[in-house]
């Protein structure tokens, strides 16, 4: 097969920035409609429909293409949804962010066109996939879940991001392996168990990102989802799909300083998100919090902004302080003249 054969390279990769695209708006929509708690709200649903939308274009372009031609191009998801948080907050993203991003297009084009992938006709034994996926979600559940639920929300997020990124890795496998079973013969597809594991997984893969988001730190459970389900799908796709790169060692070398490149461009992105976020001190549907003061209203301990000369105030200054109509003393009561004038007798000595 020809690496310039456009079914099985521009086709899957149209289809794969799609899929980054809807996959990182339906993200954000998502992640701004969920709770703490984890309930939904109606903006989530539309999330979700965009979301689905993408899931079908990277199933798409995975059953053209091959993981490793596929699989780096959706991590541009990330490269989407950032900014798309910081337009949603009224941010105005960084030059560092926009270099950080320019450095992962960078490493996603140079990657692909020197690797040039092609998809394997190699399939595993379903014997080998469901180990496989029991040994990954027995690590996941008691490594990543049972921590997260102890963890705040900063680890909370990146747990459960982990654990949904290596989902989704294993579920770009499982695509492959459907995939391959619809075009070759159709109705054994159901009688196979990759598609219910599919299911399965992708069902996990949900309720973890939905967790994650729950989290409210989208700058730290994307990235983190992201760079694992890259990490997960590509490892899988060599070692039991058969994927290789027809590249000398130097060459693959050099590969590999790419896709680390790679990871630490979209870490640096989750970085510098964080840490604009904590400057602007944002706050849900844009509220006060409730133990600060509020931006436009003097605090009642500290000097008006806009009088110079005012001071702070506590109780022993009220205590101290002269009284601004201190009330007449005994035997010189006020009295009014006929004319309307007030006049103070002199005390009595």
């Amino acid at each position: 097969m020809s690496s310039l054969d456009p079914v099985h390279t521009w086709v899957p990769a149209l289809f794969a920035l799609a899929a980054a695209l809807l996959i990182a708006s339906g993200t954000v929509m998502r992640q701004r409609a969920s709770h703490a708690s984890g309930a939904i709200r109606a903006g989530w649903w539309l999330g979700a429909a965009v979301a689905v939308c993408g899931f079908a274009s990277q199933a798409v372009a995975l059953g053209l293409g091959s993981i490793l031609l596929v699989q780096p191009l959706v991590v541009l998801a990330v490269l989407f949804a950032l900014p798309m948080e910081a337009w949603a907050d009224h941010r105005r993203p960084l030059r560092v962010e926009w270099l950080w991003g320019g450095v992962l297009v960078a490493c996603v084009t140079v990657f692909l066109s020197v690797a040039r992938p092609e998809p394997s006709p190699r399939r595993p034994d379903n014997l080998l996939v469901g180990l496989t996926i029991g040994v990954v979600m027995i690590v996941l559940l008691f490594g990543c879940v049972l921590g997260a639920e102890r963890c705040n929300s900063h680890y909370k997020a990146l747990l459960y991001g982990v654990t949904a990124g290596a989902l989704f890795g294993v579920s770009a496998l499982l695509v492959k392996t459907v995939a391959y079973q619809l075009t070759h013969d159709f109705w054994r597809t159901f009688t196979e168990p990759g598609v219910y594991l599919f299911a399965v997984v992708s069902i996990g893969a949900v309720i973890a990102q939905q967790r994650a988001f729950g989290a409210n730190e989208l700058q730290t459970s994307f990235p983190a989802l992201t760079v694992m389900e890259l990490a997960v799908s590509m490892t899988l796709a060599v070692l039991l799909l058969g994927e290789n790169l027809s590249v000398s060692a130097p060459t693959a070398l050099f590969l590999g300083i790419v896709l680390a490149g790679m990871v630490r461009a979209v870490l640096e992105l989750a970085r510098l998100a964080a840490k604009r976020a904590e400057e602007s001190g944002f706050e849900p549907a844009n509220l006060p919090h409730p133990h600060l003061p509020h931006p436009h209203l003097p605090h009642p301990h500290l000097p008006h902004p806009h009088l110079p000369h005012s001071q702070p105030r506590c109780a022993a200054d009220e205590d101290s302080a002269p009284d601004p109509d201190p009330a007449p003393q005994r035997g010189t009561a006020a009295t009014t003249g006929p004319d309307g004038q007030v006049s103070r007798p002199r005390p009595e000595r």
